[in-house]
């Protein structure tokens, strides 16, 4: 199954919203897509600076969250202390590549508002505040 119109708008959104960056993305053959941001700031708190950020679309967005994200397995923190609440080291998508998982789930989730794009805005401002 391709990916669907709806997915490649939020894509398109993406690519215009991280304009700085290369977005990138690959069929889940489901209708929706693994989707690959290069290169995103990480905040003050964490080493390395930056990061690629991915994360799946599914087929029935807008409707569903966009959730988990998922960053470079080597995330740590500046201090040194433990990552928190809302971080696991795991693996995902259709390669099983190494990761640092960041839970947010939407839980009051507005599908007119809530954008694959302002998702992947909201995690970049809940790093920046760890």
């Amino acid at each position: 199954m391709s990916v669907t119109d709806t997915i490649l708008n939020a894509i398109d959104e993406l690519r215009h919203t991280f304009s700085d960056t290369t977005v990138t993305y690959v069929p889940d053959d489901q209708g929706g897509a693994w989707v690959t941001i290069e290169e995103v700031p990480l905040g003050p708190a964490f080493t390395p600076a930056t990061s690629w950020m991915a994360f799946q679309i599914t087929h029935p967005y807008p409707e569903a969250d966009v959730y988990p994200h998922f960053v470079r397995p080597d995330l740590a923190r500046v201090d040194g202390a433990a990552h928190g609440e809302g971080f696991a080291l795991t693996s995902f998508g259709p390669d099983n590549v190494a990761a640092m998982q960041l839970s947010r789930r939407s839980n009051r989730l507005n599908p007119a508002v809530d954008t694959a794009a302002t998702k992947a805005l909201k995690v970049l401002r809940w790093l920046e505040q760890r």
